[in-house]
């Protein structure tokens, strides 16, 4: 074929009606980077329409790839939402060690709690997810139970050192932790309610709760049983 007769089928195909044009592919994120990219795209779709609107076929979409291709990480919905809720606990558990550690137990205690409010603050999405939301439906997700458990075993290594780490005082340190976890958790709940603005609370009080509080775990630590 000649240089005309190429240049004139080139013509040609420029010149044809769009329905006759081959689609243009989407643009494909990298195999190495597909995995993380469904997870940025999953947390993205949470945040604008809520867990259950979450999809596989969705996070295809958003990222310009086959409705496939996520399939190649994630078999299933339910798969996906694991590796999000993982990660953000995983991320909680860092957040939480990266508090400013004291010798004294009950101190580390308290700097602890305050650690965790302001995940709380910083991340409200990510604190919804991990504390709010229902968990996937599939129980195989053994790296999920993991990172959930690590970071709630970071407040009991620390009540081990309030009530020592003998057979006895196991289950105390359970309760204990229990105890400080529902009460840091109902604290969120409150100061991030709707009502808190409308209570008429002195701006002055809502500075002092969060050392209330504090001041109220402790006092319900105790001393020895």
């Amino acid at each position: 074929m000649g240089r005309s007769s190429v240049s004139a089928t080139a013509q040609a195909e420029q010149a044809a009606p769009a329905s006759r044009r081959k689609p243009k592919e989407h643009s494909a994120v990298p195999a190495t980077e597909l995995r993380d990219a469904c997870i940025s795209a999953a947390r993205e779709a949470i945040a604008r329409h809520g867990i259950e609107s979450l999809s596989l076929r969705d996070v295809a979409r958003r990222l310009g790839v086959s409705h496939q291709a996520p399939y190649k990480h994630y078999p299933s919905r339910d798969h996906l939402l694991a590796e999000v809720m993982r990660r953000c606990f995983q991320q909680f558990a860092q957040h939480l060690d990266a508090r400013r550690h004291f010798d004294d137990p009950r101190q580390d205690l308290e700097s602890l709690g305050r650690q965790y409010l302001s995940y709380a603050q910083q991340h409200p999405l990510e604190y919804r997810l991990m504390f709010g939301a229902p968990w996937p439906g599939c129980t195989e997700h053994s790296e999920l139970l993991h990172q959930s458990t690590h970071a709630f075993d970071i407040l009991r290594q620390v009540l081990r050192r309030v009530h020592g780490s003998g057979a006895k005082q196991s289950e105390r340190t359970d309760l204990d932790a229990m105890f400080v976890w529902s009460t840091l958790h109902g604290l969120v709940g409150v100061m991030s309610g709707n009502c808190i603005d409308k209570l008429g609370l002195q701006p002055k009080l809502l500075e002092q709760v969060v050392q209330h509080v504090m001041d109220g775990v402790a006092r319900g630590l105790g001393g020895p049983a």
